[in-house]
């Protein structure tokens, strides 16, 4: 799954848009690399998100094209 997409999927940015947005601002990492919306997500990834003052890390446990809102926060594991 596409690193945008796995993003809005599992709830950690809202929009695919601003997912998109963030990875072309370079404000995304996945183990330790920038990467583009297009890298594909695969279980035990670790994803960095940089947004504002702010860093959030997460290790992927679970890719899925279709979650619940309550089981989205299954799909990865704050570091």
């Amino acid at each position: 799954m596409r690193l945008d997409k796995y993003l809005k999927v599992s709830r950690l940015i809202k929009r695919r848009t601003v997912a998109n947005e963030a990875c072309d601002n370079g404000r995304i990492s996945v183990n330790g690399r920038i990467v583009k919306a297009s890298y594909e997500v695969k279980v035990g990834d670790r994803i960095e998100i940089a947004l504002g003052s702010r860093t959030l890390a997460v290790q992927v446990l679970q890719v899925a094209d279709n979650v619940r809102k309550d089981d989205a926060s299954a799909m990865y594991a704050e570091v």
